[in-house]
């Protein structure tokens, strides 16, 4: 599907650029060919069109002039906003929000993850009705309009809020189910190590080589959605479970948050998080704020963290762990495509391991 960009920098924002090149590969991790684009600059969202009339009437003639089949904002739009773009467009308008749920919904593998993804999209939705009823109901397929299919876009508000409940009420299940299995793994006495970091860093790279398994990587925002658990054994550990789970990314919708919690839970019952890192990106520091602003949220602020730096390959980094004064592991840089500097992770996760328990035991 062919897409025209248009993103917004508000306030000079000093990282726009990067959170440009982000949009642009949510784009086309969605499917989209890229035919244009157009950056405006302004102090404040404008109330009707979000970019002010002016730059509407720029960007719809720059729009058409390539062929563009969808509009994709960079910034989430109010249903209005959206509806009176859409109008000026006269074609598909998706903002931020739009647009990750769509990957999702594309990404989406487990009955729990496809739970999570169809009661997100409806929250959205749900917002929108009036305009997903209007004349770009029939365009069907392509950014957007994938996951709950064409028979929920005819549902009215209390169906929906009918189907909302239902997703609820099945996602609770599920938590319990999983919650269930904690225990299990919590009694068993396994030490639990749960993979954590901005989306694209590495995170299934490196489960895979930990674990030997074939967890799906790909050089793509969002290539994992579902958590996947296996136990793995570390000489002076033991035996360990190790969880890879779905990235974070910045401004992550509140709906996704709240829909995909019982996934990032998985880390709030963690002995110890791996924080991965692309050692490589410009952009690191702020990624890495963005994680700890997320597990704030999600309170697994207070658990033992280990940041490891991947990808040294790409920055000619040596491989290594780094202690603090105290003795404490401080940060690992390997390269996880390489498999080079395993073994530095292995003694950081066995020192965190003895180090919490000489804590216990000191209590």
């Amino acid at each position: 599907m062919q897409a025209f960009i248009v993103d917004v920098n508000l306030y000079g924002d000093l990282d726009f650029q990067a959170h440009h090149e982000e949009l642009i590969m949510l784009a086309k991790g969605a499917g989209a060919t890229i035919v244009g684009t157009l950056v405006a600059n302004r102090e404040r969202p404008d109330p009707a069109f979000f970019i002010g009339k002016g730059k509407v009437e720029e960007a719809v003639a720059l729009a058409k002039a390539a062929s563009a089949e969808i509009v994709i904002f960079g910034q989430p739009l109010s249903p209005a906003q959206q509806r009176n773009l859409q109008e000026e467009f006269n074609c598909r308008v998706v903002d931020r929000v739009a647009l990750i749920l769509d990957i999702f919904a594309l990404r989406a593998q487990s009955h729990e993850g496809k739970i999570q993804v169809e009661l997100a999209q409806l929250q959205y939705m749900r917002t929108r009705l009036s305009m997903i009823w209007s004349k770009f109901e029939q365009q069907q397929g392509g950014i957007g309009t994938r996951g709950p299919g064409e028979t929920q876009l005819e549902l009215d508000r209390r169906i929906i809020g009918g189907r909302i409940k239902a997703l609820g009420e099945r996602l609770k299940k599920v938590r319990k189910q999983r919650e269930n299995q904690r225990r299990q793994r919590m009694r068993s006495g396994t030490f639990m190590v749960s993979l954590v970091g901005y989306t694209n860093t590495g995170k299934s790279t490196l489960f895979n080589a930990m674990t030997r398994a074939d967890a799906y990587a790909a050089d793509q925002l969002f290539a994992t959605l579902d958590t996947t658990t296996r136990r793995v054994w570390i000489e002076g550990a033991g035996q360990i479970t190790l969880s890879d789970t779905v990235g974070f990314i910045r401004e992550l919708p509140t709906t996704l948050i709240e829909a995909f919690k019982a996934t990032l839970e998985e880390s709030l019952y963690a002995d110890v998080l791996l924080h991965v890192i692309d050692s490589s990106s410009p952009q690191k520091e702020e990624q890495i704020f963005e994680v700890n602003k997320v597990l704030q949220e999600i309170g697994a602020q207070h658990i033992p963290t280990i940041l490891v730096y991947n990808k040294t390959d790409l920055t000619e980094q040596e491989p290594r762990l780094e202690l603090d004064e105290s003795g404490r592991v401080s940060r690992v840089f390997l390269s996880a495509a390489e498999r080079s500097g395993l073994e530095f992770l292995r003694e950081a996760i066995v020192l965190t391991k003895q180090q919490l328990e000489k804590t216990i035991d000191a209590k």
